[in-house]
């Protein structure tokens, strides 16, 4: 009988980590199939490292700034934290849960099309931070009726890679911004888990 080789997951977070407990869950849960091998953060601070610690899952935190007082660049950081990724977990697939950072074509040239982002619009629109805060402006001018999520594979045009799933997320005249935050991030924690295993359901096709 066949042994199936358990698929890895790294994942990278900047803050509390709500999107990260999902997907903690899912794996626990046998919803998504997968081990979360290590998470990464840029904040010390982060509650999303508590997290994983009470998952057993192991930490590490990497500093930007302290890259920047020594005098190097953000590159170097960003060349630390893939190689950091690839020579302590070589995952089958990194997840950005909530990373506050840009990452640069040299940290992409580390990996191989196996880096994903959630974010919280649409395709094309709201493009990069406060993505939710624009959509609530742009609804009450009346330039659109619903906003949504996506779950994309990371390239160097900030979310502009390919779609790997994506959903609407009604808003409502009687909602204020906090109402819609709401909204959006438990939408969220259920397209993040989709989005992983669909990922992985599609790498192994390609592996076989």
């Amino acid at each position: 009988m066949a042994t199936t080789i358990e698929q890895t997951i790294v994942v990278l977070i900047s803050g509390s980590g709500t999107n990260l407990q999902a997907l903690i869950d899912a794996t626990q849960e046998g919803r998504l199939k997968a081990r979360i091998i290590g998470v990464i953060s840029n904040r010390k601070a982060a509650f999303g490292l508590e997290r994983a610690k009470r998952a057993g899952i192991p930490t590490q935190t990497v500093s930007l700034k302290q890259f920047k007082d020594q005098g190097k660049t953000r590159v170097d950081f960003d060349i630390h934290v893939a190689k950091l990724i690839q020579e302590n977990y070589k995952p089958d697939l990194v997840i950005l849960a909530g990373w506050m950072h840009i990452l640069s074509p040299e940290f992409l040239s580390y990996f191989h099309d196996n880096v994903i982002n959630l974010h919280p619009a649409l395709p094309g629109q709201f493009d990069g931070a406060h993505a939710i805060e624009r959509a609530y402006e742009a609804f009450k001018r009346g330039e659109i009726k619903h906003t949504g999520i996506m779950v994309h594979k990371v390239i160097a045009d900030i979310d502009r890679g390919e779609v790997i799933l994506q959903r609407e997320v009604p808003i409502l005249e009687t909602d204020t911004l906090e109402d819609l935050e709401a909204r959006v991030h438990s939408y969220e924690h259920k397209l993040i888990v989709e989005g992983a295993q669909v990922f992985l359901d599609t790498l192994k096709h390609k592996i076989k």
